[in-house]
């Protein structure tokens, strides 16, 4: 193999290897929101979406991402062709950043 053969090669794995990991993270950022709210650490995510929700009246919920590492639900939004973001402790429910 040339030279530049193996560097597109593993480029290329690079590449096809990283939505696995994403999804692996998200994977285990789900599985670590569980085991935070079994234990009372923060809520569920049900209990933020009930919050939330009735406040992006007239926008389209696309869905919500965890960071386990920060305890932050972000919730996204859609409202005339915009993303919207909601960022919410999920320790307490507060809302920490629109935009």
């Amino acid at each position: 193999m040339k030279p530049k053969s193996v560097l597109l090669f593993a480029l290329a794995s690079l590449v096809i290897g990283m939505p696995g990991a994403a999804a692996a993270d998200r994977k285990g950022d789900q599985q670590t929101a569980r085991e935070q709210m079994k234990s009372g650490k923060v809520m569920s995510l049900r209990q933020i979406e009930a919050r939330v929700l009735p406040r992006m009246r007239g926008m389209e919920y696309l869905g919500p991402e965890y960071d386990s590492g920060a305890q932050v639900y972000r919730l996204k939004f859609i409202d005339k062709n915009r993303v919207r973001f909601v960022d919410v402790d999920a320790r307490s429910g507060r809302v920490l950043r629109q935009r």
